[in-house]
């Protein structure tokens, strides 16, 4: 069998910790694509940050050969700050697994994965995994996601990743279930730019998926939106290293080395195709993602901006949903201003950041974007609370739908962190006996800091949370400012709710007097809302004992030192400048953490 009869391309969705990269790791095991010398757990996560934390961040695609057929996998990651990372992948493919845990049943990520899926018109293959947990229900998890899929529970495998138990079955159903990839293999060639990396020595490498024709190594190419010309230096596909081969045919998976220096000039969703004989129009892209969290990025010296600048356009083309744009704070200096899908994305921007670019980085309150309208009838977009207007008529807020799947013994404290952060409830059904899903309406800004910890510190760990962006709803918001000597601090400004800002307020300025440390003169910290200010602390000056040497004797010679002391005071309160550690700028972060 040859030509794309033999081609099944497919992904592996599921909820995080379910067993996607186990999975593929069985996979990789049993058509023998590596020797046992060569593998390890979790191959496919090739990152340090992946391995260390037992998470996939990168969707990762490999070729097996299994019964004359060319199977081409991406392995895709599973928790909610990467569903972009999925949607991309699976418009590669034709068909997905859908992995669920044999004792937890579905989640609500399997849930949002499935949709995507579906939306995707992909050929869905429903597994239940972990079958040897002595917890394991794999009749119950079956009717599960049959009834979710549409799917006959019987046709729903059951294996065990781990011990291998079924996998050869899982390889089988991907034959027979997931169609041939569609495409013309004599057009002019397409193929689709689903992710990309940086190489030091060769440029760009544009991860593709062939849809129609054939790419030959040092044949021309262009990418047809962004219009950069380049030579194929070298084609081929991941197995699950990097295998070169002189083709590229219509339906595989594989990767082209541009040698582009530039990483701008070629973006993830492009189409390349020849320079002689073109295709005529481009392959439909990625819709392009909105970011929902900003947060201000600051080296720590200020001569790292260029390297920090250089750092996120390489991690750009290896991440296309992080947003950035230059920004300057009279704190802070100069960085960056970058828009995230979520806190776990970015923290694990900045934690990529520091380990493969060696950057030592500061990184303010993260918020999100609101929608202002000024007395004046100006419209604006608000990414940093710095910039948020004096005057406002009007301030929208994002809002988001989440989903919560939760065992029913836990519902009413769900809901009273819900009805906490301002939440709004709409619906509620039962799964099964034993599970709830719970959804509501919340403001994304209550549930960027903590909502997730405490969500999971409530239930003991049993929730799966999963959200979209629902619009934006006006709400009574202020802008809080720190001053600290009656100066505002630009990067401490914040963003809450009028009914919580004193509060807010209250507990910054205390976090803030015990972390930064005593200066030679009195330091009052005020929170304030425009004119008005709503709580102050002072951090009291570092005396030295002037009296010391002063024993017995008339009062006017202590008094004389006192007031020459006060005055040396007065005069350095006028030129000297507070030093503000580290610490205080993470305080502002940690005070949800500390909110109880």
């Amino acid at each position: 069998m040859s030509g794309l009869e033999a081609i099944r391309n497919f992904s592996i969705v599921a909820h995080i910790d379910h067993g996607k990269s186990t999975l593929a790791d069985r996979i990789l095991e049993l058509t023998q694509t590596l020797s046992e010398r060569e593998m390890r757990e979790q191959v496919l996560d090739t990152m340090e940050l992946e391995r260390e934390r037992g998470i996939t961040i990168k969707a990762q695609a490999v070729r097996v050969a299994w019964r004359d057929h060319q199977l081409n996998l991406i392995d895709t990651p599973g928790h909610v700050d990467f569903t972009y990372e999925v949607s991309r992948a699976l418009q590669a493919c034709e068909g997905a697994l859908l992995v669920v845990d044999a004792a937890q049943g579905i989640e609500a990520q399997t849930l949002a994965n499935a949709y995507l899926a579906l939306e995707n018109d992909l050929a869905i293959v429903p597994v239940v995994n972990k079958i040897d947990l002595p917890q394991a229900d794999p009749d119950a998890a079956a009717a599960e996601v049959a009834e979710l899929v549409g799917e006959d529970p019987e046709r729903v495998l059951r294996i065990s990743a781990k011990t291998g138990e079924g996998v050869d079955l899982v390889l089988d159903a991907i034959v027979a279930r997931v169609p041939p990839p569609e495409g013309a293999p004599d057009a002019p060639p397409r193929a689709l730019v689903f992710d990309s990396s940086y190489d030091q020595y060769r440029g760009v490498v544009a991860f593709v998926r062939m849809v129609d024709g054939r790419f030959s190594t040092r044949q021309r190419l262009r990418a047809m939106a962004a219009g950069t010309r380049f030579e194929a230096e070298e084609l081929g596909f991941f197995s699950p290293d990097r295998r070169p081969t002189p083709t590229l045919e219509a339906g595989e998976v594989g990767y082209v080395v541009t040698g582009l220096k530039d990483v701008s000039r070629l973006r993830v969703g492009d189409t390349l195709t020849a320079q002689e004989l073109p295709a005529a129009e481009p392959l439909p892209g990625y819709k392009d993602v909105k970011p929902t969290v900003f947060a201000g990025l600051f080296p720590t010296d200020s001569d790292d901006y260029p390297a920090l600048r250089d750092a996120l356009e390489k991690l750009k083309l290896n991440d296309a949903s992080l947003f950035y744009e230059p920004e300057t704070s009279q704190a802070l200096g100069f960085g960056f201003r970058c828009g995230f899908l979520g806190l776990l994305h970015m923290e694990i921007v900045r934690e990529r950041l520091e380990r493969e670019f060696d950057l030592d980085l500061l990184v303010t309150a993260p918020n999100v974007a609101y929608r202002v309208l000024t007395k004046a009838g100006e419209e604006l977009e608000v990414h940093n609370p710095a910039d948020m207007p004096r005057e406002v008529e009007l301030v929208e807020e994002p809002y988001i739908r989440a989903t919560t799947i939760v065992p029913k013994d836990y519902v009413g404290s769900v809901m009273e962190l819900n009805n906490d952060r301002r939440g709004r409830f709409h619906h509620l059904e039962y799964l099964s006996e034993e599970r709830v899903l719970l959804t509501y309406d919340l403001p994304l800004a209550e549930i960027v800091y903590d909502y997730y910890d405490q969500l999971k510190s409530r239930t003991k760990g049993y929730a799966s949370f999963d959200y979209d962006v629902i619009g934006f709803e006006s709400g009574d918001l202020v802008r809080l400012d720190v001053l600290l000597a009656g100066d505002p601090v630009d990067a401490l400004s914040l963003i809450v709710h009028r009914e919580g800002a004193y509060a807010r307020g209250r507990a910054l300025v205390d976090r803030l007097r015990k972390e930064i440390p005593r200066q030679l003169f009195d330091v009052p910290v005020q929170a304030a809302i425009g004119t008005r200010i709503v709580a102050r602390e002072t951090i009291k000056a570092r005396r030295k004992d002037v009296l010391a040497k002063c024993y017995g004797g008339d009062i006017t010679r202590k008094r004389k030192l006192l007031e020459r002391q006060k005055k040396g005071k007065k005069r350095m309160k006028q030129v000297g400048a507070v030093e503000v550690p580290q610490e205080a700028f993470l305080a502002v972060l940690n005070l949800d953490g500390e909110r109880k």
